[in-house]
């Protein structure tokens, strides 16, 4: 919930989104994979090895909007 938190509507790399959502660099890249997985987040530009940059996708925005809702 944290790293969608984080990412919302922007583009950000791993290391932004760990300090933003909280979640240790060593936790990050393993989240990261988790969310793929489960098509919340897409990494957008995965011919670099470095840099990465990731968003996310219709339905994790979708799931952002239901926890923002929730929030409230």
């Amino acid at each position: 919930m944290r790293v969608l938190l984080a990412i919302g509507d922007g583009i950000m790399m791993p290391h932004k989104i760990a300090i933003k959502s909280d979640v240790g660099n060593n936790h990050i890249s393993a989240t990261l994979r988790q969310l793929r997985e489960q098509g919340l987040v897409e990494l957008i530009n995965p011919e670099m090895p470095r840099g990465r940059l990731y968003r996310l996708t219709d339905e994790g925005k979708r799931i952002l909007n239901e926890i923002k809702g929730d929030k409230l």
